[in-house]
């Protein structure tokens, strides 16, 4: 089994993350991003998308999207539970995750993508018009995290899940993106404080 990892980029790391939260050893081939390594020939072989990560089992198997191979080894390991205990709180941490990840993420994403000048060769068209108007829907998307954690330690609720994980990973791409957190997000400070200081969100 080998993971194909992709460095400090977003989907890459929250593998990491999860891997490291679930205590699971497994060997990275590293993927120079910079370099466009990601669109070599071997790794569209594997990933016609030509993303990272993609995990290699030992039968050949590949799987990619983070998600799905977080899935993956939360049926091989169980504990800790990172996708919720319980009918109720597995849906909670799916809808959680879905709204970071489809809604914040993106549009950090965006901004990051369409108005950043190492992206030029990455997103073609660069259109900076749709990267400027992506900000303002990532900072009133980060409202809806904060009045979240105004009443929750996490953002699915009271266990750490995938769903802050997806967050963390969101809000740390705040910085490269070049959006500001709102002073006033106090809850959403509070948070990513706390997650930061998990050993895990160093991996």
């Amino acid at each position: 089994m080998k993971l194909y990892d992709g460095g400090r980029a977003p989907n890459p790391r929250r593998m990491r993350i999860f891997l490291a939260e679930k205590g699971i050893d497994v060997p990275l081939v590293p993927v120079d991003m910079a370099a466009m390594a990601h669109k070599s020939a071997e790794i569209t072989a594997l990933n016609p998308f030509q993303r990272l990560p993609i995990l290699e089992l030992d039968d050949g198997t590949i799987l990619t999207e983070s998600v799905a191979i977080s899935r993956y080894f939360e049926e091989l390991h169980p504990e800790p539970a990172l996708f919720g205990r319980g009918a109720v709180a597995k849906a909670q941490v799916e809808m959680w995750n879905r709204r970071v990840e489809l809604y914040l993420l993106a549009s950090i994403t965006a901004a990051f993508r369409h108005t950043h000048p190492a992206m030029v060769e990455w997103e073609i068209p660069q259109v900076a018009t749709w990267g400027e108007v992506n900000r303002p829907k990532a900072v009133a998307y980060m409202k809806i995290m904060d009045d979240q954690l105004a009443t929750n330690e996490f953002i699915a609720g009271s266990e750490y899940s995938i769903a802050d994980i997806t967050l963390l990973v969101a809000m740390d791409f705040l910085k490269p993106a070049k959006i500001q957190i709102p002073e006033e997000f106090v809850h959403l400070k509070r948070w990513h404080a706390a997650v930061s200081s998990r050993p895990s969100a160093k991996a």
